[in-house]
Parts: structure tokens; C-alpha cells; sequence
């Protein structure tokens, strides 16, 4: 059987992962001749970590998925500084921005999705503005963000939040201008953002809640809708995303907030996919990066014909913020209150302390929590979640992280846990994945962290995966 040319649209997390997830399957190119088209003119970079780089924490380089060789070493016709302009599907056949073309076999398009610049008079992307989305908005917002210069983020979600306390750590004085009266409202309940802000607040970020920006003054700052003022040398913008579907839609692919794709990741085209944050399937949830990892694997596994009868189904999804000195994991039915009488709601609240729990079940079964400040209870409870484990009665223990699921490495050790064990979930790796390496020649944690990508993305996994090491070492 010939190799099929497949191209991929888009070097983000998502295109890089799933033509890693290719070679994965065919190393040596024998089924599939792979190129892969990357708009930005440098290496693919893990965008979880980019609120570490603005922090100070992490550089550019450490952030990076691949090396220089990948490509050669691994048999890839890498286009940096090139992305996709036009699609002929007629002759399955891409037009580049340069000009040139690319046929193909099967087209995967990987184009992430664009910052939204929310309806503010006088604010434009340009100086003293920027989004909060690449590897070089993080050097123009530390080029922009001298110290203790004041700082407006537009948007308390996930990621202005992340900014903030980045930027608040590098002596910035940080305001944050969000419409709703808590942060982060799609995924935490009032109390738990009440908790998370008074935290963040003790860290040096200032919030201004209930109100919108109304107009931009450059070099001046934001006056607001209730005719507020918000000093600012600096505007960083995390007001959200919108899937990239422009070039979908000049194809005449069916597009509805995103690229429509039904369980094999295969659009309104049987030749053209797409998968992460441009593909709209109704079971995976927007903005996060763990779909695309799944959605990775099960492309792959269609494109190489390596199983034909790999499906996705939907990704049940952990939040996690990824700020120093924070540690909040979400997940699942997060805003159930305690007066439903279908379920059994536990909170437990320390504002001093930073710290507050939910913990939802239904017929035994963990289907939400929030846990803020309660590091062991996240990794016990997203055990529970993830393997619809039957809860002991002590339900207090588990809120707490007292009761650890059986079969997980806390409680029975590596040599316990399954083959399938999931070890790291930002990146779907399980403790089979990291056997593997460990036997293709990653014989220590950071080898290890290097070829599956575990405690690479929140790093929660780091101890487990340093046990591992240590138990296959001992062998």
C-alpha cells in the first residue's frame, strides 16, 4: 500500500500533537508522508504554560514542544512562517501564503482560534494593547509591562487571571475589569470566586467587578462604563477566543461557532478533518486543551489506519489555573447547589485561608467538584471522577483528600496501578505510555517528561511520575 499525503493546517498544540501522534503509529513515513504548515516562524509551544513565561517562571525555550531536528528526525515536511490560504477541494489540493501548493490525501485543519478584541472605543490591537494568546504576545507584554508599571486586564476568566498573577509577580500593579461579580462564573460557583479573588487580591491583583470598559485612552488607561477610571500603561486583553473558520468557510465546509466535525473528527469533507479549538463536536469542551490531546489520539489512529474503529466520544474535563501560589482544580457539575434534591452537595469554606471545597455526587458517584487550595484532595477526587469509583461514606474524607481511590499510586503504589492508569491527565499519559519510554531508553523523570510530555502542562503529576521513575528503576 502507498503512503497518503496528509497536511496539516495549523502548528499549535493541537497540529504538533497529532503529527506526533502520527509517527507514534509510523515512524518511518511508510503510510503516511506528513506535512505540516505552521503560520508562526518558530517551534510549536505548549500554550498551557505561557502565564509561566510572563511570570518569570519559564523561558521561551523551555516552552517549546520540539527541537530543530524534529522534523528531520522524524520525517516531516515542516513549513514554518507558511499557513493555508485556500482550499481547492476539486483537485484536494492547498494554496499556501507564499503562493505555492501542497495536494493532499486527507487535510487536517488545526487553526486554533483568535482573541476577541471586545467593542471598546479607541482599543485596537497595537501599542499599549495585546492579546494574551502566542509566544510573541508574552515578549510584547514584558517588553510593554515595565516594573511597577500599572496594568489592566480585561477579562477575569481562566486566562486573565493567569496574566494577572503573572504580571502582579513581576511587581506590575495589576487591575483586573471583569462584567460579571465573581470570577471565572462559567466555572466556579459565587463562593468559590469570592475565595479565589480575596486570594489573589493578597498577591497584589486589584479587581473591578460588575463593569466593562468603555473607552481606551492610549498611554492613559480605561475609563469604564460607571465613569470609573483604571489607570494603565498597559491593556492585556483575555475577553475569550473565536474558533478560526475562515478558511473553512471560503471551502464551504459546514461551520456553526466552529469547524462542524462528527466522532471521527471528519468535517462536511471525508477528505478534510479537524480537531482542537477550530472544531466545533458536541462533546468537547471549548477553550481547553485535553479535547485536542484525545481528539489527537483518535485521528491518528484513522489517518494511519492503525484501528479503524477509533471513535471520540467527549472529553469530561478538570480546570485547572495554572498561577503561582494558586492551586484550584474544577471539574465537572460545578455549580449544583445544595437545595437540589437529586444530588448530595459538600462545601467547605476558609477564606483566610484560601482555601474552599465543593464536592457533588450523584448514586455515589462524583459528578463535580471545586477545590481550591486542597492539592491532595484535587488528585483524589479527579481519581474518583475520572473511573466512576463508588465513594466511602465518609464523604467529608474525600472533600478533604483523606480517602484515596483504590488503584491509584497514593494508595497502592506504581507497581498497583493498571497498564491504563491515567498518570498524567493534561496530557493523557498513562503509566503504559511512560513503561514505554522508560524501555525506549528515558530512563529518568525529566527523559521521561520529555518523550510522553507528563508534569508538563499544570505539573500535578510530578511526584507521581517521579515514583514511577523510581519503581522502574528498581526493577
Amino acid at each position: 500500500m502507498s503512503a497518503r499525503d496528509v497536511v496539516i493546517a495549523g502548528y499549535g498544540m493541537a497540529g504538533a500533537r497529532l503529527a506526533d501522534e502520527i509517527r507514534r503509529r509510523d515512524p518511518a513515513a511508510e503510510r503516511v508522508r506528513l506535512t505540516v504548515l505552521g503560520a508562526e516562524r518558530h517551534a510549536a509551544y505548549n500554550r498551557v504554560l505561557l502565564s509561566a513565561v510572563v511570570a518569570g517562571g519559564m523561558s521561551p525555550a523551555s516552552v517549546r514542544l520540539h527541537d530543530d531536528d524534529w522534523a528531520a528526525r522524524t520525517h516531516v515536511d515542516l513549513r514554518l512562517g507558511l499557513a493555508a490560504a485556500r482550499i481547492d477541494r476539486g483537485k484536494r489540493r492547498v494554496e499556501l501564503t507564499d503562493g505555492s501548493t501542497v495536494d493532499y490525501d486527507a487535510l487536517v485543519l488545526a487553526t486554533g482560534a483568535n482573541p476577541w478584541l471586545p467593542p471598546v472605543e479607541g482599543l485596537a490591537a497595537g501599542p499599549g494593547v495585546v492579546t494574551f494568546r502566542t509566544l510573541d504576545d508574552c515578549a510584547e507584554i514584558l517588553d510593554a509591562a515595565r516594573f511597577g508599571a500599572p496594568v489592566a486586564v480585561l477579562g477575569g476568566g481562566l486566562l486573565g487571571l493567569e496574566a494577572a498573577r503573572g504580571l502582579a509577580g513581576r511587581g506590575n500593579q495589576v487591575t483586573v475589569v471583569h462584567p460579571n461579580r465573581h470570577v471565572m462564573e462559567r466555572r466556579l460557583d459565587p463562593a468559590a470566586g469570592h475565595v479565589l479573588a480575596r486570594q489573589l487580591t493578597g498577591m497584589g491583583v486589584t479587581f473591578r467587578f460588575g463593569a466593562t470598559a468603555a473607552s481606551y485612552l492610549p498611554g492613559d488607561g480605561l475609563k469604564l462604563d460607571d465613569g470609573s477610571f483604571v489607570p494603565a500603561d498597559l491593556v492585556v486583553v483575555a475577553a475569550g477566543v473565536r474558533a478560526e473558520t475562515s478558511l473553512a468557510e471560503d471551502a464551504g465546509l459546514d461551520v456553526d461557532r466552529g469547524i462542524v466535525v462528527d466522532d471521527v473528527l471528519r468535517t462536511s469533507d471525508g477528505r478534510i478533518h479537524a480537531l482542537g479549538d477550530c472544531a466545533r463536536h458536541p462533546g468537547a469542551p471549548a477553550g481547553l486543551i485535553q479535547p485536542a490531546w484525545e481528539q489527537a489520539e483518535v485521528l491518528a489512529d484513522v489517518l494511519t489506519g492503525t484501528n479503524a474503529a477509533a471513535r471520540y466520544r467527549g472529553t469530561t474535563a478538570v480546570i485547572r489555573l495554572k498561577a503561582r501560589g494558586v492551586d484550584l482544580a474544577a471539574l465537572g457539575e460545578t455549580q449544583v447547589e445544595a437545595t437540589d434534591d437529586d444530588a448530595e452537595v459538600l462545601t467547605f469554606t476558609d477564606p483566610a485561608g484560601g482555601r474552599y471545597g465543593k464536592l457533588v455526587v450523584r448514586e455515589n458517584r462524583v459528578t463535580g467538584a471545586i477545590l481550591l487550595g486542597l492539592p491532595d484532595a484535587a488528585a483524589s477526587i479527579t481519581q474518583y471522577y475520572d473511573r466512576g469509583t463508588p465513594l466511602p461514606d465518609d464523604r467529608l474524607a474525600v472533600l478533604l483528600g483523606r480517602a484515596l481511590p483504590p488503584g491509584t499510586a497514593q494508595a497502592a503504589g506504581p507497581a498497583e496501578l493498571p497498564a491504563a492508569a491515567v498518570i498524567c491527565r493534561c496530557n493523557n499519559v498513562t503509566k503504559a505510555r511512560l513503561i514505554e519510554a522508560w524501555k525506549a531508553g528515558a530512563t529518568e523523570t525529566p527523559a521521561l517528561a520529555r518523550a510522553t510530555r507528563a508534569t508538563t502542562g499544570c505539573g500535578g503529576c510530578a511526584d507521581t511520575v517521579g515514583a514511577v521513575a523510581n519503581w522502574l528503576a528498581a526493577q
